[in-house]
């Protein structure tokens, strides 16, 4: 069986092109409007209430748009928004160190390896600044400086200070603050939230995306509701590595069943490893635990010099430590981007000098810190990070240096949005890390925040009136039989599910599942480990089918249906990751193709042969997917050699 099919290229129809300084705001004055007696006609559902899905429901409702939105948790305080500790990048400039829009521009692009379109990511880092003035009106606590003014810090790939932050929760209290305008449009009547439901399949009438189907995960009621556009702002796909910093409910099930609907998904293999997480402690683990980037401000480093040291860390004399970031990237030192800083830790654990149980560790260590600052002060800046660490692991960040190793964190692939953040459905919208538009092959710390509130609050609300004013479209009666079928198809995979009767349980197929995808499509990867995984995971799939034991009954609360379901979605999205892996034959970013790197170890890109979007098109389950490529074209950055020495 080939790999792939070979497709026609795509472009994005509508960056409007010219001078990238003024293209947003001729992009927003181009687009048509709905006038706010049309806007009351119109529905919209928005799938997901984290940053980007949340802030999106808020504005529509404002505007005045009728908003439905559902999220699978029970409060949209819950969406894994609030994980993200360190904090959020915007070209403020208040530290006048020499950011700007241009900067932040330029960083980014660098960061995710010449892999990102300039025209989105200039967008993104104009809106930054505006994202602050936004989220500081609605009463979010960010750090401030003696005097009273907001404090920055900074974060990997940057030289400058951008990072806002509220200590170590930066992500809850963003998301408090769009909680707060979302719960405001309940109470108005603009927006009706629902929770505890999942989203099952995209509802696509005559070539339009006209709503979802949806089941309770309370009564286990599967209902379909119509709307005249849909968003969906679901986030990433970490978990299909099984152990990954997301929480354990994040799944892929939405963008998946969109992508099986016509959506094309983009850069799948783009994948993201965090260096700062505490290591894997044994197979009882279902998460891991992501210890903010923003230690890396203040902690350093370090391995020991020798082979299987195995003293304790207070014991081996600064002689005899390695602090290989520092050594290696004297301009950038322990901040140089994620990727980067994640195979720099692999390597020396691979060269035997890693610490911990399985020598899979190295030492973040705040003792220089701690004694320039004084424990008062790194406690207010790292406080409940370091609580968080001695709660787990037993041991005090204030007396010994923290053990870390990378972890699967971020997806920079999803599904593929032009310019407007349209996907390739008319009508359907993709906000936040659902979408691939903007960090190319390797998102910067505290970028993610800043794309899901920038989709969220400024660029969906822009841009999604010139589609609606195309409406309202036909109403799509109850008894339609495209609701009939797609509600017909989600109970006939749920029957299917709960009457397999095997002997494993989901998690079972997810941990082997995962332990496949690490191995051999995980930090690094080359041609022959990608084709095991390939022939691996169609076999394991199968298994999945035969074997797995989902007990109980669909007509309430059913933990283990869920899960069952969002593994069968992995089971088929891991294909098409290894898929692009392995088409993918340059090292960038976040994807390390052993077999393309330069004689000191570092990404080596090829962009003469990989300068494009590898945009998917579904096939069938199992069957080699089409390629569709779109090229990326540099007017502002000239693509070069990664150097942060």
């Amino acid at each position: 069986m080939t790999d792939f099919v070979e497709g026609a290229p795509i472009r994005d129809e509508r960056d409007p092109g010219g001078p990238i300084q003024t293209r947003w705001d001729r992009r927003r004055f181009a687009a048509r409007l709905v006038n706010p007696a049309n806007r009351r006609k119109l529905t919209v559902i928005v799938l997901g209430t984290g940053l980007a899905g949340a802030s999106a429901a808020a504005t529509l409702g404002e505007l005045g748009y009728r908003v439905r939105a559902f999220c699978y948790q029970d409060s949209a305080r819950r969406a894994h928004s609030i994980a993200a500790q360190g904090g959020i990048n915007a070209a403020k400039n208040y530290r006048n160190d020499g950011d700007s829009v241009h900067r932040l521009f330029h960083d980014t692009v660098k960061g995710g390896d010449f892999r990102s379109r300039e025209a989105n990511v200039h967008r993104l880092a104009q809106i930054s600044t505006q994202i602050i003035d936004q989220c500081v009106a609605q009463g979010v606590p960010f750090a401030r400086e003696y005097g009273g003014l907001l404090d920055t810090r900074s974060f990997g790939g940057a030289q400058v200070s951008r990072t806002f932050y509220a200590r170590g929760q930066t992500g809850q209290q963003l998301l408090l603050g769009a909680y707060q305008a979302l719960s405001r449009q309940v109470a108005a009547g603009t927006v009706e939230l629902h929770t505890r439901h999942e989203m099952l399949d995209l509802l696509v009438v005559d070539g339009r995306a006209r709503g979802v189907v949806v089941r309770d995960l309370v009564t286990g009621t599967v209902t379909s509701h119509v709307a005249d556009a849909v968003v969906l702002a679901t986030g990433g796909y970490s978990n299909v590595f099984h152990l990954s910093t997301n929480a354990l409910g994040c799944n892929a099930t939405a963008i998946w069943r969109a992508h099986r609907r016509g959506a094309l998904f983009a850069n799948p293999c783009y994948t993201q490893i965090h260096p700062t997480c505490i290591p894997v402690s044994g197979d009882h683990q279902s998460k891991l635990t992501l210890m903010s980037e923003s230690l890396r401000n203040d902690g350093r480093v370090w391995a020991p010099v020798r082979t299987g040291d195995t003293r304790a860390p207070g014991d081996i004399p600064e002689a005899e430590r390695d602090y290989y970031l520092e050594r290696r990237y004297p301009a950038f030192g322990n901040l140089v981007p994620r990727d980067i800083a994640s195979r720099a830790a692999k390597e020396v654990c691979d060269e035997g000098r890693g610490v911990g149980p399985g020598g899979r560790g190295v030492y973040l260590d705040f003792a220089d810190a701690l004694r320039r600052l004084g424990r008062d002060l790194v406690a207010a800046r790292y406080g409940n990070l370091f609580e968080m660490y001695q709660r787990i692991t037993g041991e005090d960040p204030y007396r010994q240096p923290m053990r870390i190793y990378p972890a699967v964190h971020y997806t920079m692939g999803g599904l593929w949005v032009d310019y407007d953040l349209r996907a390739t459905i008319p009508g359907l919208f993709v906000i936040g890390e659902a979408n691939f538009s903007d960090h190319g092959a390797n998102r910067l710390g505290a970028s993610a925040l800043m794309q899901g509130l920038a989709d969220g609050y400024f660029v969906l609300p822009a841009t999604i009136g010139d589609y609606l004013a195309d409406g309202p479209f036909d109403p799509v009666p109850a008894d339609h039989h495209v609701l009939a079928e797609a509600e017909s198809e989600v109970r006939g995979r749920i029957t299917t599910l709960l009457t397999a009767r095997g002997d494993r349980t989901a998690d079972h197929f997810h941990r082997e599942l995962g332990r496949l995808m690490w191995q051999h499509c995980g930090m690094a990867r080359n041609e022959t480990g990608l084709r095991t995984a390939l022939a691996a995971i169609p076999a394991l799939r199968e298994q999945f089918w035969q074997r797995v034991a989902v007990r109980g009954t669909g007509a309430h609360l059913n933990q283990a249906l869920e899960r069952a379901g969002r593994v069968a979605d992995f089971l088929e999205l891991a294909e098409l990751i290894v898929r692009d892996a392995l088409h993918r034959t340059e090292s960038c970013g976040g994807h390390f193709r052993e077999e393309s790197q330069t004689p000191d170890g570092q990404a080596l890109r090829d962009d003469p042969d990989f300068s494009y979007v590898a945009a998917w098109e579904f096939t069938g389950v199992g069957q080699p997917p089409v390629l569709h490529r779109e090229a990326l074209t540099f007017e502002h950055i000239t693509p070069s050699q990664r150097s942060y020495a």
